[in-house]
């Protein structure tokens, strides 16, 4: 990666952690989380439930999927695939604190998208997930 694009995916990092810190409840997560895919992808048309559940269960660069820990429902009570610790539904339909602290989010996010993916998600692959994750237990 050249200088200039890792200078530039860290101030979209920066941006966007800035704007999550202002957020409190899933939905002003993910309106900030849209803000940022506005601001940075050209003609970004909104954020798909569908699009978020097969990146969600699709394996990725490292061989994991989100559902290698969180399980293919993620109303359900998921499993660290490598320590095995028991990790709380990701879905704020069964858990109601899941996304509700930006700090977290963005901890978790850069985390496990570094873990699935071998790089940081996008704006638009972090409300991807989200929506889809909202759209359960509802």
């Amino acid at each position: 990666m050249h200088g200039r694009s890792i200078a530039a995916t860290a101030l979209l990092a920066a941006l966007l952690a800035a704007q999550l810190a202002v957020a409190g409840t899933p939905a002003e997560i993910r309106s900030a989380i849209e803000a940022e895919a506005r601001r940075t992808v050209p003609g970004f048309a909104g954020f798909s439930a569908q699009r978020g559940e097969r990146f969600f269960k699709s394996t990725h660069a490292n061989d994991w999927s989100c559902a290698s820990c969180h399980t293919q429902n993620p109303l359900a009570t998921g499993r660290h695939a490598a320590t095995g610790k028991a990790i709380a539904p990701l879905a704020p339909g069964a858990d109601p604190q899941r996304f509700t602290s930006a700090t977290k989010v963005d901890k978790w996010f850069r985390r496990n998208c570094n873990d699935v993916l071998g790089r940081a998600c996008s704006p638009a692959e972090q409300g991807d997930v989200l929506a889809y994750l909202m759209s359960l237990g509802k």
